[in-house]
């Protein structure tokens, strides 16, 4: 039996290894990578980065890649980097929970992988390092043996983003849509500092929910989370700027309502 506490400090691939049961499956691993990231939930981790490393293993289906020295049927490494690329630029997280979550999710799209370690630790709070790790295991049906590059499950429509001024937009819309609209009062459009910021785009929010108000073809989303579900139903998606802005990075330093949809169509078409 595995003593959990021997190896609880120990590296992903260790623990890997220490709780393959009889039948250990094949291994990827990522190991002591390390990006500059703004991340945290604290005021003084915004505005900054800070050093962030990533150790990664995916355990991946059988397969005979060795046999025929064929590169296509092996998962590469850069599944696993590409997966932390992708989540450290599609938005600025809090969380180190949160980010191994979703690279965990996004390494176990591929069908062929199995099981995922992930620890990622910050190197700049403590002399040492402090982090979290985590273990994700595929949902659903056993992994597919590698042959042949896997589909991604089904992702929801990119809708179209455009600027909406009153509610006769609506009539005009076919298909997924986001609507970016007026803020409720007057905004700087160029704000200084960070809290005429703030204010400016959670007066973007209140137009949001007062545009959607009452009318059961729309619904505000603030989250990528929201947006997706929202589009799963068919429904008009409102924007509400101002968590998706503060969380993405870079965020646009122009406040102006044309500016925000391009920038946001963009972020949804990376």
């Amino acid at each position: 039996m595995t003593d959990e506490t021997a190896i609880a400090f120990e590296l992903p691939h260790v623990r890997a290894a220490a709780t393959a049961g009889d039948q250990p499956h094949d291994r990827i691993s990522v190991r002591d990578y390390v990006r500059d990231v703004e991340i945290g939930a604290f005021l003084s981790e915004r505005g900054v980065t800070q050093r962030i490393r990533f150790n990664v293993v995916l355990e991946v289906a059988a397969h005979v890649a060795a046999q025929d020295d064929d590169v296509d049927k092996v998962i590469s490494y850069d599944t696993i980097v590409q997966a932390i690329e992708h989540q450290l630029g599609a938005e600025r997280i809090n969380l180190l929970e949160t980010l191994a979550e979703r690279v965990a999710e996004r390494c176990l799209t591929d069908r062929r992988a199995i099981r995922v370690f992930v620890r990622i630790e910050k190197l700049d709070r403590i002399p040492g390092a402090l982090g979290v790790e985590i273990v994700r295991m595929r949902k659903g049906a056993a992994a597919v043996p590698i042959r042949a590059r896997a589909p991604l499950p089904d992702d929801p429509p990119i809708p179209a983003v455009s600027c909406a001024d009153d509610r006769s937009a609506l009539e005009a819309v076919s298909g997924p849509t986001v609507l970016c609209v007026p803020p409720m009062g007057a905004v700087a459009t160029d704000p200084a500092g960070e809290a005429a910021r703030r204010i400016a785009l959670l007066a973007y929010d209140q137009g949001a929910w007062a545009f959607a108000a009452d009318d059961s073809r729309c619904t505000v989303v603030a989250t990528r989370t929201e947006l997706d579900w929202a589009l799963r139903k068919g429904l008009i998606c409102i924007w509400a700027p101002s968590k998706i802005v503060l969380d993405t990075m870079p965020a646009p330093a122009d406040l102006r309502r044309e500016t925000l949809s391009a920038w946001f169509e963009a972020l949804l078409n990376r």
